[in-house]
């Protein structure tokens, strides 16, 4: 029997229950995946919490490693005792093992550990697409890295300054700002909204920056549109601290004639040689040293519901990860 956590009602960590499963053979393209390592991400928290509604019951966790147990019909990529990792789509890796479509596995090279996969193939492949194929950020630009003591906001400050980036970075409270600073933001302001445009203002001769990295959401949006230049662009990828309503364009006018995108990265991991090319990418930066997994923290996998309040509480630095 394999655990597995299920939520059958949307609302608080508590919510997560934990139940026993007889995994059937896999399927036709399906391997069975044995979790060594399970991510956890922010996005855990919003299809638990109803944010993005997921058909009831669900499982929970769309990022882990593990290795091959089992391989169904057709499938040719992979090999039972193969390393491979997963961010989705689909969710349900809060589990200590499942039956995953082949298609969405990455295999792992022997230099890159299960934990450091589980700690940073979601957030570190949404970094690759957010500043390299979204953003499109140049060697130096000016960027603005909203929450940087954070699992994706550390890996970004990191990779924007291994690309020849000036940094700012801003981050929630005072014990975070050694962490943005020891990740190689070149100024680092403690603030959820308040005073960042000055600031943004004051450090680039009133210009503003190229770039704006949000994944904080409301209580960051303003201070973000007033912090990037004349057709800036403002990066919106996250909901923290809940989610941007309300948007007049005409806002996007007064500010300068910036741009604005709310980009999901199943919209930029879609066919295989962009899953291929992105995650060898990140796989780079990783071998290369310039981006590091940092991990925060380690829960085990059956106590995921306190990793959410944790998390929802801005209590943890880095990335988590829970294990079975």
């Amino acid at each position: 029997m394999e655990r597995t956590a299920r939520i059958e009602a949307v609302g608080g960590p508590e919510v997560i229950q934990w139940v026993d499963v007889d995994l059937p053979p896999p399927g036709p393209g399906e391997v069975r995946m044995r979790n060594t390592a399970v991510g956890l991400n922010f996005i855990d928290t919003y299809h638990r919490s109803g944010l993005y509604p997921v058909p009831l019951p669900s499982g929970l966790g769309g990022e882990a490693a593990g290795v091959v147990e089992a391989v169904g019909e057709g499938v040719t990529d992979f090999s039972v005792g193969d390393r491979v990792a997963t961010f989705g789509p689909g969710i349900g890796a809060y589990a200590t093992a499942r039956n995953v479509p082949a298609k969405i596995l990455f295999g792992l090279p022997d230099d890159i550990s299960d934990e450091t996969a589980a700690a940073a193939l979601l957030k570190g492949g949404t970094v690759e697409f957010l500043v390299e194929r979204c953003a499109r950020v140049e060697p130096g630009w000016t960027v603005l890295v909203h929450a940087a003591a954070g699992g994706v906001g550390q890996i970004a400050v990191r990779w924007l300054k291994a690309i020849g980036v000036r940094v700012l970075a801003t981050v929630g409270s005072a014990d975070k700002v050694a962490l943005a600073v020891e990740a190689g933001a070149d100024d680092v302001l403690v603030s959820r909204g308040e005073g960042v445009a000055d600031w943004v203002r004051g450090i680039t001769a009133g210009a503003g920056v190229e770039v704006v990295f949000d994944g904080v959401g409301k209580a960051t949006w303003e201070a973000s549109l007033a912090s990037v230049r004349r057709r800036g662009l403002v990066v919106s990828f996250g909901n923290a601290s809940g989610p941007v309503e309300g948007v007049n364009l005409g806002t996007l006018a007064r500010a300068g004639s910036v741009y604005v995108t709310r980009p999901t990265m199943f919209d930029y991991y879609v066919t295989p040689e962009e899953r291929a090319a992105g995650s060898a990418r990140l796989f780079q930066m990783l071998r290369s040293g310039a981006v590091r997994a940092e991990i925060g923290q380690r829960f085990a996998l059956e106590d995921a519901a306190d990793a959410h309040r944790a998390l929802e509480a801005g209590k943890t630095t880095g990335s988590t990860i829970l294990v079975p």
